[in-house]
């Protein structure tokens, strides 16, 4: 008898494993809060050499404080006074402190390391807008530098120059520039480049905006820079060491909604957004294999429109645009979005914010629903994981600086907050 053997194939299908949507996004639940500091007082004469009213621009500076104390908070911020002139001066980081009580008697203070200087020459602007950064060297360059912003409030024609670098001696800065970003009308040039820096981490611009790892935008109220914050890439040291002044910049869109300064039949907008909305500060978080875009700022609530207060008009006291309601957030963005557009895959108007943390509870000085300006500027200490955020007018005409921090490479931290985040996925 013959016994005849069958074979069996089994044949193995492989299924793709299914990446969850947030796997390379960081959350806002990532985010713990870690307290406040206070700003020094001012030693200087003139009534704008002073951190009352600031907190418009600022950079953090890991080699700054270089003699502080080792308390897990290394670095320096560079940041701006009174908002007439935006002098540029350098502060120590002292450990944040969370009060319970919102007390500014339990907060530590920082330390002036530079005295003011006037880097941005923007005392005669309406309304100056100005940003800072610092990378390290670049190009052909042999030591880090301090960039700069500047734009002013009705920055209609003429096409201004906005951009510029200095060296970190604040006592000797060097200033250069300044240029412009190349390519665009006026109204963009001149109403969504020029407000906020950030940079742009190495890895990701290698990859799709290779030799520009500095982002740059503006927000401006009414939607003349675009409904929704702007973000472009630059690199300014690839146009010389330093470029000659005038010098047009390449640059790569990253975010650019529809400007309501020059209509058109298209309008691309930000998901929620209201025109009396201000988004003031920008940074690249990362935290290892995990990254966000985002924004900080105040964001309009309910009904929108240009008056006061009170309701819509033209002849009246505080004139602009307002809401029925205002909240401090942080919006986040996916840098995978913006390399579709860096990319070509999708247009600057596409991205859209995937969530928002509301920051309210940990202000000092919110004092009615309709208060405009709850945030300043922000930046990021990419080592530690530190998030700085300016709150202005919370030490009577001084602002205050919050620390959030995210996990990083070294490992998980401990959230010791004292307060509950409050978050919004969208």
């Amino acid at each position: 008898m013959k016994i005849i053997f069958s074979l069996c194939l089994v044949i193995a299908l492989t299924v793709a494993p299914v990446i969850p949507q947030d796997a390379g996004r960081i959350l806002p639940e990532d985010l713990i809060y870690r307290g406040a500091f206070r700003l020094p007082e001012t030693t200087g004469g003139s009534v704008v050499d002073t951190w009352a009213w600031g907190g418009h621009a600022m950079a953090y500076f890991p080699d700054g404080d270089s003699y502080g104390p080792e308390d897990g908070f290394p670095g320096s911020i560079f940041a701006t006074g009174h908002a007439w002139s935006h002098l540029v001066g350098e502060i120590s980081i002292p450990v944040p402190v969370i009060s319970s009580s919102n007390n500014l008697s339990d907060l530590s203070t920082a330390l002036h390391l530079q005295a003011f200087t006037d880097i941005l020459d923007v005392s005669d602007l309406e309304i100056p807008r100005t940003g800072l950064a610092w990378l390290p060297a670049q190009g052909a360059q042999t030591s880090g530098k301090l960039y700069f912003c500047w734009g002013y409030h009705m920055q209609e024609a003429p096409a201004d120059l906005t951009h510029g670098w200095c060296d970190t001696d604040l006592s000797d800065p060097r200033v250069q520039g300044g240029w412009y970003l190349d390519g665009w009308p006026v109204h963009v040039r001149n109403m969504s480049t020029n407000d906020y820096l950030c940079g742009i981490p190495t890895e990701w611009a290698d990859l799709y905006t290779p030799g520009s790892n500095l982002a740059t935008g503006r927000f401006r109220d009414g939607g003349w820079s675009g409904q929704g914050p702007a973000l472009f890439a630059i690199g300014p040291w690839n146009q010389g060491n330093p470029p000659p002044s005038g010098s047009a910049l390449p640059n790569a869109p990253l975010i650019l909604y529809t400007s309501t300064y020059d209509y058109s039949e298209e309008n691309h907008t930000m998901n929620g957004y209201h025109h009396s909305d201000e988004w003031s500060g920008a940074a690249w978080l990362s935290s290892g294999e995990k990254s966000a875009l985002i924004f900080v700022g105040t964001k309009g609530k309910g009904d929108c429109w240009y008056g006061n207060e009170a309701g819509p008009c033209l002849n009246c006291q505080n004139r602009g645009w307002w809401s029925d309601e205002f909240s401090s957030q942080i919006l986040f963005y996916d840098p995978q979005d913006l390399s579709e557009v860096a990319t070509g895959i999708r247009q600057p108007w596409e991205p859209q914010p995937y969530a928002a943390l509301e920051i309210d509870e940990f202000l000092f000085h919110i004092t009615s629903n309709q208060q405009k300006h709850h945030v300043g500027a922000a930046c990021f200490d990419a080592h530690q994981g530190f998030l700085y955020v300016f709150e202005p007018h919370a030490d009577g005409e001084k602002p205050i600086i919050h620390v959030w921090q995210v996990p990083t490479e070294q490992g998980e931290i401990e959230p010791d907050s004292k307060k509950k985040k409050a978050f919004a996925r969208r």
